[in-house]
């Protein structure tokens, strides 16, 4: 079911199917909740699945010229205050994953588990903030597509592109339907989102972790950075896949989240 929850002046769009326990799946830059169909509607049978478009993507508006991380998290709380939902377990791709570590931190209580979905809980290192900034400046110059025919390939493992053909032509469709103004204010959020290294060690129960042995946006160095944070997280490693595991391996991501979910109970 298609919905909206009004947050300071925009329309926040989310759609929810199922009954049970809440998921909430947040989708990564140049995304919307468009990006889960198909795969989030396995979960429906069993979980209620609320699926937003985080302002600045999608269906959602843009709430001004900087959309921080923790602003974003706020917006997320504000669908679950509309749906009435107390608990929930985030699943947070990519850019949706740094919203859940903020969301973590500001509704700890709400928390019943999270996983970082090809995401982290680390802050820009500087190369990272040179390339946002560079990405902003494109878009500022009127050149998106610049940005999205060399993102979204990349997204998917060099291996995968020839199968999946399809899907990255339809990920840079929902890609172009993202506003410039939307783009360039998550990526300043994305700039200057916090560390949450010290509460990926301490949140209880610990998240889930899934990376893509292909991913060519987070390398084994980073993974193993993470790993090393909360080193009785759970872990699913996808061999075939990039950084769209949910495209690339479903059955495997799948199993991986049913099995933590499992475990929650």
């Amino acid at each position: 079911m298609e919905k909206s929850v009004e947050y300071q002046g925009i329309k926040v769009h989310y759609s929810v199917e199922g009954s049970g326990r809440a998921l909430l799946f947040l989708h990564g830059y140049l995304e919307s909740s468009a990006i889960w169909k198909g795969f989030a509607e396995r979960f429906t049978d069993r979980y209620r699945v609320i699926l937003p478009d985080i302002p600045g993507h999608g269906a959602s508006g843009v709430l001004g010229p900087v959309h921080e991380m923790e602003e974003m998290a706020r917006v997320a709380g504000a669908v679950l205050d509309a749906e009435q939902i107390s608990e929930v377990v985030v699943l947070g791709h990519s850019m949706g994953g740094y919203v859940t570590m903020e969301f973590v931190h500001l509704f700890p209580e709400r928390t019943a588990g999270y996983c970082l979905f090809h995401s982290t809980c680390f802050a820009d290192n500087e190369e990272k903030k040179k390339n946002r900034d560079r990405e902003i400046s494109l878009v500022m110059c009127g050149k998106k597509m610049q940005i999205i025919r060399t993102n979204i390939p990349k997204g998917f493992a060099d291996s995968n592109a020839e199968r999946l053909a399809s899907w990255v032509a339809r990920a840079k469709q929902i890609a172009v339907g993202n506003s410039d103004e939307g783009i360039i204010a998550l990526l300043q959020g994305m700039k200057n989102r916090r560390d949450h290294s010290g509460l990926m060690r301490t949140h209880q129960p610990l998240p889930l972790i899934i990376w893509g042995k292909k991913d060519n946006y987070i390398g084994d160095e980073v993974f193993l950075k993470l790993r090393s944070i909360a080193p009785e997280a759970s872990v699913v490693i996808l061999n075939e896949s990039g950084h769209m595991g949910f495209i690339e391996e479903p059955e495997h991501a799948f199993q991986g989240i049913t099995m933590y979910l499992d475990s929650l109970i």
